[in-house]
């Protein structure tokens, strides 16, 4: 084990709600450091004194609330000592990579540790969409018993298109076999045999033209900014059932609300918005959008995971050299 003056310094940045044995277990490696519920600024100044000599940094989704997000203006201020950012969290918008890689700082996310309860999210809000449950859930509440004249649909038969076929969207796949869809899928490149495990590869309008329901499952960049919006939704199926548990930006939010009151998108089931917290009126006064706040993540068993594949992500850096699991755009750093 390395003496107290030859271990490096880790610093969290936010706070664990779970994972404080694996945390304290970095003791053995690293001088550990916390930073929470202050502001950026003063974040900057114990930059230049307590965290000097930081060799990376522990992110949780929570410090945005307190310092913001990790844009330029924190990357610049970060000490030249710090080498690697772990970021506890599927998606990592929340952290300019772009800024990262200017100054040698590796990125890692966790994306593994999401898959199941994401997915399990996409299928409680796609098979609510389909079948309308919204509306008798709140009818109920409201002292009313029957809505059998409430037309619905079945998911047997239908074709789920999948928007990003990475872990999340290829667990998804695999929940939707059980109900006999059809599946197909668009990514930046077509997946192995073995990965599609039957699902069929198409270009992004085929996607958009032959899903009965679209589920969105990528990482919000300057890319997929808005990926579907006005000119997508006239492209797709009408009745079609939009399921969005990525990323609010990745839908023209009010391009959805027209092509709701159009009648092209038949329902929706939202985990993400596009102005979090605040959603969109449109969305929620319409009874036939299933709305969560977010939860995708929200189970115990998830957010431990989620806290300790971060951990030994740190660790695999700090001791090694080397992330487990580091964002797409610098695996060849």
């Amino acid at each position: 084990m390395p003496s107290s003056s030859t271990k490096p310094s880790i610093l969290l940045v936010g706070s664990l709600r779970h994972a404080f044995k694996e945390w304290k277990s970095l003791n053995e490696y690293a001088d550990l450091k916390v930073f929470c519920d202050e502001s950026r600024e003063v974040f900057y100044e114990r930059c230049k004194t307590e965290f000097q000599n930081v060799k990376a940094i522990l992110r949780t989704y929570n410090s945005k609330f307190f310092m913001g997000v990790f844009d330029e203006d924190v990357i610049q201020h970060l000490p030249s000592s710090v080498k690697y950012i772990c970021h506890v969290g599927a998606g990592y918008e929340t952290v300019n990579v772009d800024a990262c890689s200017k100054r040698g700082i590796r990125v890692a996310n966790c994306p593994v540790a999401v898959d199941d309860a994401t997915a399990d999210t996409a299928i409680f809000l796609m098979i609510g969409a389909f079948r309308r449950f919204n509306k008798g859930l709140f009818s109920l509440r409201d002292g009313h018993w029957s809505l059998n004249n409430q037309p619905s649909h079945d998911p047997e038969g239908k074709t789920l298109g999948i928007l990003g076929m990475g872990g999340i969207g290829r667990t998804v796949a695999k929940r939707a076999r059980a109900f006999d869809m059809n599946i197909i899928y668009y990514n930046r490149r077509p997946l192995s045999e073995k990965d599609a495990a039957g699902a069929k590869y198409v270009q992004f309008d085929q996607l958009l033209t032959e899903s009965d329901v679209l589920y969105l499952s990528l990482p919000l960049n300057k890319h997929t900014y808005h990926i579907i919006g006005k000119d997508e939704f006239k492209k797709m199926k009408r009745g079609i059932v939009i399921v969005n548990t990525a990323r609010g930006p990745v839908m023209d939010e009010e391009a959805l609300v027209d092509a709701l009151k159009e009648g092209i998108v038949y329902s929706a089931g939202l985990d993400v918005f596009e102005h979090e917290p605040q959603v969109h009126p449109g969305l929620i006064e319409n009874p036939d959008v299933i709305l969560l706040p977010h939860l995708g993540t929200n189970s115990l068993e998830t957010q431990h995971k989620m806290e300790a594949f971060s951990i030994e992500n740190m660790k695999s850096g700090v001791l090694h050299d080397k992330l487990i699991s580091p964002v797409p755009e610098q695996r060849e750093m």
